[in-house]
């Protein structure tokens, strides 16, 4: 006789359980906090005792006697797709890939499982689009998509059965919060039904081999909606950055068990999808007619990339009161700390000015290896200087007001000569010792020495 199937809700934040939904947790006080859960002793609850079984069998080895295996990768038919991933696609992984609402998630992977269906058996899941629509969007794109196959469906026990039945080694689930879970009563898109969904995924990935695109809806915020936890499950977490105003797409690896994390990769939106771009410097240069004040070249680095940015400043007298302090592509934080050490260390105050900062390109800077092309393009805008076009900086900025080293000093300044630039005012750390061909390089030690030159 089969059990009746149970259902309890546990407290996210102190672990505690009640028999029904409530607003407020009786033990911790924490509000919205309970969350659905299916009861150890129910039928259903034993969906993992398979998987049980298998770990039981199981034996202890000492790590260092693992054999390694050759860890192979299938290449996605996007070289810069490949690259946030550490170099492919690797098997029986699952993959997180967020992003604004039609930034280009679908057409990004719908683009992908084309080129991989030549090669491999791929299934598309579509939550939100019905097959007509999907493939409009193939057609219109220009794909060949003769031996992709589609599913419509939400519910995971289908999906799961589907996948079975055709050996898929690719799948695509658009999207995560559509998904549900006969196990739960709770509605699609809830924390309960994206936890449970997303885990059975994820653990069938690695039975099957099978790898496993799992697109997410983002907050407001621009963080994945859903628990947390959900980001832990999964072996990448690929964010899609862009302005919405803007043709160029950003791919950012969060998280990446199989290759390096930050890492970039740069497309950009066209008629017939998303297309790469294979030197992005060039996009995050304006590259002026003339020179203009508080307009600096620096070097940033994301990933295993050195990319040449441009960075605009702005300072105006203010007749408001309080000074504006607004950054776009930057932390905020990072400038109103940067304004004290120009203050203490370089004798300029800006405390009556509106202070401006734009990184150009939508391009959001991580690292702290601009802050010295960021001062100087304060004191440019300020003193209304004008800052060669050939100039490159770049260089981290100390309390004390010293100039730090920063990472893969050498790559960076390759990378400026490359693009033809012929001063680079560097931390004295990063300085090569043979030098660059075409050139020139000044080492700067503390902040003093870098403002002399402005």
């Amino acid at each position: 006789m089969v059990s009746k199937q149970k259902f309890l809700y546990r407290c996210r934040e102190c672990g505690a359980n009640a028999p029904k939904w409530s607003g407020q947790c009786q033990d911790c006080g924490g509000w919205n906090t309970l969350e659905e859960s299916v009861t150890l002793g129910s039928s259903k609850a034993n969906r993992f005792s398979g998987y049980a079984d298998q770990a039981s069998s199981s034996e202890v080895e000492v790590l260092s006697d693992v054999e390694m295996g050759r860890l192979e990768r299938t290449q996605s038919g996007l070289s810069e797709l490949d690259r946030v991933l550490g170099g492919g696609i690797v098997p029986g992984s699952a993959i997180l890939l967020g992003g604004d609402p039609g930034i280009g998630k679908s057409t990004l992977l719908l683009q992908s499982i084309a080129s991989l269906s030549q090669t491999s058996n791929v299934l598309y899941v579509s939550g939100e689009e019905s097959a007509q629509q999907v493939s409009m969007r193939a057609n219109r794109l220009q794909l060949s998509v003769d031996k992709v196959k589609i599913l419509c469906e939400i519910a995971l026990e289908t999906i799961l059965a589907t996948a079975e039945k055709l050996s898929s080694d690719v799948i695509v689930i658009d999207s995560i919060q559509t998904v549900f879970s006969d196990e739960l009563q709770s509605a699609p898109g809830s924390v309960g039904q994206v936890r449970e969904c997303a885990a059975r995924l994820v653990r069938f990935a690695k039975r099957t081999n099978t790898t496993i695109f799992l697109v997410g809806h983002v907050t407001k915020d621009g963080s994945i909606a859903g628990p947390r936890v959900l980001e832990h499950m999964v072996d990448s977490v690929l964010y899609f950055e862009g302005d919405s105003g803007s043709r160029f797409r950003i791919i950012r690896a969060i998280k990446n068990r199989f290759g390096a994390v930050n890492e970039l990769g740069v497309f950009a939106m066209t008629e017939k999808g998303l297309r790469e771009v294979s030197n992005p410097s060039a996009i995050f240069l304006s590259r002026h007619e003339q020179e203009v004040p508080g307009s600096v070249v620096m070097v940033t680095r994301e990933g295993s990339r050195p990319l040449l940015v441009e960075v605009q400043a702005l300072v105006d007298e203010n007749r408001l009161g309080t000074p504006r302090r607004v950054t776009v592509g930057m932390d905020q934080n990072r400038l109103a700390m940067l304004l004290a050490i120009l203050h203490r260390h370089g004798q300029c105050s800006l405390l009556d000015q509106d202070v401006f900062v734009n990184i150009v390109g939508g391009l959001r800077v991580m690292e702290t290896g601009g802050d010295l092309a960021i001062v100087v393009a304060l004191l440019s805008s300020f003193k209304a200087k004008n800052i060669p076009k050939d100039w490159v900086i770049f260089g981290e900025l100390g309390l004390s007001g010293e100039v730090r080293p920063v990472p893969n000093g050498e790559e960076r300044l390759r990378e400026a000569a490359k693009h033809g630039f012929k001063f680079a005012l560097a931390p004295k750390g990063n300085i090569p010792k043979g030098g660059i061909d075409g050139l020139e390089i000044t080492p700067v030690s503390v902040l003093r020495d870098a403002l002399q030159f402005f």
